[in-house]
């Protein structure tokens, strides 16, 4: 799983990726369980109960954000129903952390009560309204360059001139690619 978007509403729309073809990256409820703890929304070790309305309502609310990112990122207003479907999901009270000591003594986290599905949802709702209504973090959007990457991610760089979604991954596949196209023009006129 990926978690290079900046925020956790952009790391859910990262779980559907690629142009073609796409890559459902939380298509059972052992996988969006993965991702929960992945992502941090949930300490590891947390029991879930996610039953079979759990992956649709995350991948509802993926959709919803991936329309509302693409509106941003194009100009375009967002969908009324986008923005209802959001709030609404947003509504519920997401997980209460607190400060346990751990096996060794050292202070980790958990949570105080186990997370409902509704919870869960309204933490990466929130997130998403709080980057959405952030006119630095808005500014910050960015897609990825990567050629058959659609991730979109915040560019916090000093210049603001990121161009991949991940360095490591995108980034480097780009200078693969610059580095094979330079040895094959260079091989092409030496013949």
């Amino acid at each position: 799983m990926r978690f290079d978007g900046g925020r956790v509403s952009l790391d859910l729309v990262a779980t559907r990726a690629g142009r073609q073809p796409v890559r459902e990256r939380i298509g059972t409820t052992d996988r969006l369980a993965e991702w929960l703890y992945g992502a941090h929304l949930v300490p590891r070790g947390t029991p879930l109960a996610l039953d079979e309305t759990a992956l649709p309502r995350f991948t509802a609310l993926r959709d919803v954000v991936q329309r509302l990112v693409t509106a941003e990122l194009t100009g375009r207003p967002p969908a009324a129903a986008d923005l209802a479907a959001l709030n609404e999901a947003a509504r519920a009270a997401p997980p209460a952390p607190s400060v346990v000591p751990g096996v060794d003594g050292t202070l980790t986290r958990a949570l105080a009560t186990a997370p409902s599905c509704e919870a869960l949802l309204a933490a990466v709702a929130r997130d998403a309204v709080d980057l959405f209504t952030d006119p630095v973090a808005r500014s910050q959007l960015r897609r990825c360059e990567g050629e058959n990457c659609t991730l979109v991610y915040l560019d916090t760089s000093r210049g603001r001139r990121r161009r991949w979604c991940s360095s490591e991954v995108c980034g480097n596949r780009e200078r693969v690619a610059r580095h094979r196209r330079r040895a094959t023009t260079l091989t092409t006129h030496r013949l």
